[in-house]
């Protein structure tokens, strides 16, 4: 990691996030982990002739839905 391109290498409180920023950054990755997660299994549901890539894109909605939990988990720990 490249300290001098810290934002924070200097310790200030300046650029420090807000929790309500921190909140709204984490809604809206948990919305679009969501969209994708839909998009993915969309896709994956209308592919017959690639089984394969069929269980791919079900992969990506798997690792989305985790990450959605997470992100859940996250949201709530901060209320």
């Amino acid at each position: 990691m490249n300290h001098e391109l810290d934002y924070d290498c200097d310790h200030d409180r300046e650029d420090e996030l807000s929790k309500k920023s921190l909140k709204q950054i984490l809604q809206t990755s948990l919305e679009r982990e969501n969209e994708m997660m839909r998009t993915y299994l969309i896709t994956a549901e209308r592919i017959h002739n690639n089984a394969e890539l069929q269980a791919r894109l079900q992969n990506f909605a798997e690792g989305n839905a985790k990450r959605s939990r997470q992100l859940l988990d996250e949201l709530k720990t901060m209320n």
